[in-house]
């Protein structure tokens, strides 16, 4: 016969429980349904955030420059190497002709010498480190060999060093490409940021930039570069001259600059080559710790990694090429967003 037994009743341990956890998950969904929607940033919010990453974006084009730079010198000095190395291997050739020519003489005037014979199907080096064979031969052919194998080291040697070059090419397009991915990477999160803006926002942020940039303009009328300063002023005569000119980087004018890109083209309009990277342009002349020794035409640099630089223009002011979204204009530095390092008195 079959038992029939009263089911278990829960615990009241587990009533408790569970009892509790209910209340938590009544209590939890009427806090998320009461809650306030997450605030959007304000128009200033993402402006800064906006100027940050403008900021890193310069910081990645000054390393893309170097890395850009450096692409064009090792390009240079490979096509130099192979021009040489193919130049050499001419020459080569025609010593070889030449000795050739010398075996064919004595082998009609009555054999050819067993030494010489030996050498024309050997390797020069090998042949030449037997000296017991030198006697053996002519003082014209001896200079023929020696001259030879000066020719093969010399070929040898540029063709290594040719082909590390290469190597180091090969890196540098990587890099290079990285340092673009980079920049391109900023700005296109700046642009993200900017396009979450209203219609009005966005207006606004243009309206301010315009007021920056005329305010600059008016800056520019009483600017005056002080006579007989020489090629600081021609510089900066030529970069006055491009106020107004939008900002690109990696570019180096004459419609378009980045920082050091306008800097360098300024002072390649007086004459005077400096190097292309604002790093490098610290070595370009004599640096100027005191802001009240700077002199017009001065390179002026910003930031702990100098990664920005611009001409000293007077009355604590610096015409340069700010930043992407930008113009080529005056501006205080105290304005910079960086503190000031030092000047370059080129």
């Amino acid at each position: 016969m079959a038992s029939h037994r009263r089911p278990k009743q829960p615990s009241r341990a587990r009533v408790t429980v569970l009892t509790t956890a209910a209340a938590a998950a009544v209590v939890m969904s009427s806090q998320a349904a009461n809650a306030a929607p997450s605030e959007k940033p304000s128009k200033d919010e993402v402006k800064a955030k906006v100027d940050k990453l403008y900021e890193q974006a310069e910081q990645a084009t000054e390393k893309y420059n170097g890395a850009k730079e450096k692409q064009e010198k090792l390009q240079k000095e490979i096509s130099t190497l192979q021009d040489n190395v193919a130049k050499g291997q001419q020459e080569l050739n025609e010593l070889r002709d030449g000795l050739g020519s010398m075996a064919s003489a004595q082998y009609r005037s009555g054999g050819l010498d067993p030494s010489l014979q030996l050498f024309l199907s050997a390797d020069p080096d090998d042949y030449l480190d037997k000296a017991s064979t030198l006697d053996q031969l002519s003082a014209q052919q001896v200079e023929a060999l020696k001259e030879i194998q000066k020719k093969q080291r010399e070929l040898a040697q540029q063709r290594s060093e040719a082909s590390g070059k290469l190597e180091d090419l090969s890196a540098t397009r990587t890099e290079l490409g990285k340092k673009k991915k980079e920049v391109q990477g900023k700005l296109s999160s700046a642009q993200k940021l900017l396009n979450s803006l209203s219609a009005a926002e966005k207006q606004q942020l243009a309206q301010e930039e315009s007021r920056a940039t005329r305010a600059s303009e008016r800056e520019a009328l009483n600017v005056n570069v002080p006579a007989g300063s020489g090629r600081a002023a021609a510089a900066f005569a030529a970069a006055q001259s491009k106020i107004g000119t939008p900002y690109v980087y990696g570019a180096t004018g004459p419609s378009s600059f980045d920082c050091s890109g306008l800097t360098s083209w300024a002072y390649a309009q007086a004459g005077v080559g400096i190097p292309r990277t604002s790093e490098a342009q610290t070595g370009a002349g004599t640096k100027i710790y005191s802001m009240s020794q700077l002199k017009v035409g001065d390179l002026v640099f910003f930031f702990n990694d100098l990664h920005h630089v611009g001409l000293y223009a007077g009355n604590g002011q610096v015409l340069h090429a700010p930043r992407t979204g930008t113009v080529v204009r005056y501006e205080s530095m105290n304005t910079i967003g960086g503190p000031f390092m030092f000047g370059v008195r080129v």
